[in-house]
């Protein structure tokens, strides 16, 4: 019987490396999509702020003092930061990212009726999702980084604030944004794995079930992404107790957990949504519609 020569038949590349080619390939799509202008302008939105109150700042318009909880307070620049990032970042921007990217990871490939290639080449359908996931982390990474950077110098210094001092919160923020985006990822990479309308599913999870659920006495609030962040909120941003008083305010005196318990959910979420989504993928037949 004859025999192939030796190198005729190309080995299939591991899985890791078919991750890392995917990735390759997507990063620069992402980078340049319509989608991420639209995201782009999503978290300018917190520039714009910083903009306007370092302005109303410089004609003394500006008031950063108030009364919280029956005593006098200054909110001063690190404070505001931190604010702006749980309030603009992490409760809007972050899952808005997560829902448009995530959701898209294969759910654009469907309706762009390019699944079929990816999916004939020699590379596993679970590496194709991470490879497209990995990609959206960079791709969502580089777009919030020059917004809470350009955040963080126009707002830090008003009313006496010192960008060295509170440098070490900015990199605990940024490390909260991380977190944020890659579960959220995961989560809606699931999503747009397993429903036929991802986009429609997302948008209901982030403005109707996460909003409401938070609220609701019980144990439904631990099946919220935002149950989770909101525990992590107060170990990121500066610890005194000017956040700690506006902090009580904003979440309603809900009792939110420990950084530990925060840290194993949203890692059992992470690890969750992406393990389910390349099982989904992996045994899903994706059929295009014409």
């Amino acid at each position: 019987m004859p025999t192939l020569p030796t190198g005729s038949i190309a080995a299939s590349p591991s899985f890791f490396r078919s991750a890392l080619r995917i990735y390759d390939l997507s990063l620069g799509q992402m980078l340049w999509s319509r989608r991420t202008v639209f995201m782009a302008l999503i978290v300018g939105g917190p520039v714009a702020v910083a903009v306007l109150l370092r302005a109303l700042v410089a004609m003394d318009l500006f008031m950063a003092q108030g009364v919280i909880n029956g005593r006098p307070v200054t909110v001063d620049g690190p404070v505001i930061f931190g604010l702006m990032i749980w309030g603009f970042y992490l409760q809007f921007s972050v899952p808005l990212l997560g829902m448009f990217y995530g959701t898209a990871l294969i759910a654009d490939e469907v309706e762009d009726k390019t699944i079929t290639y990816l999916f004939t080449r020699p590379v596993s359908r679970g590496a194709v999702l991470v490879g497209k996931y990995l990609a959206y982390l960079g791709c969502t990474g580089l777009v919030v980084l020059p917004s809470v950077m350009l955040v963080f110098f126009l707002v830090v210094p008003l009313e006496g604030g010192s960008i060295g001092t509170s440098f070490p919160d900015l990199v605990k923020d940024l490390a909260l944004l991380a977190v944020g985006l890659a579960v959220y990822g995961a989560l809606f990479a699931l999503v747009g794995a397993w429903f036929k309308r991802p986009l429609l599913t997302g948008l209901v999870f982030i403005f109707l079930w996460e909003p409401i659920i938070v609220f609701v006495p019980g144990y439904m609030k631990r099946f919220t992404v935002s149950y989770y962040i909101q525990g992590l909120v107060p170990h990121a941003m500066p610890q005194d107790g000017v956040v700690t008083s506006i902090l009580t305010i904003l979440q309603a005196n809900e009792v939110v957990p420990s950084a530990a318990a925060s840290l194993i959910g949203l890692g059992v979420i992470l690890a969750g949504g992406l393990s389910l989504a390349i099982w989904l993928v992996e045994r899903r037949e994706y059929v295009l519609e014409q």
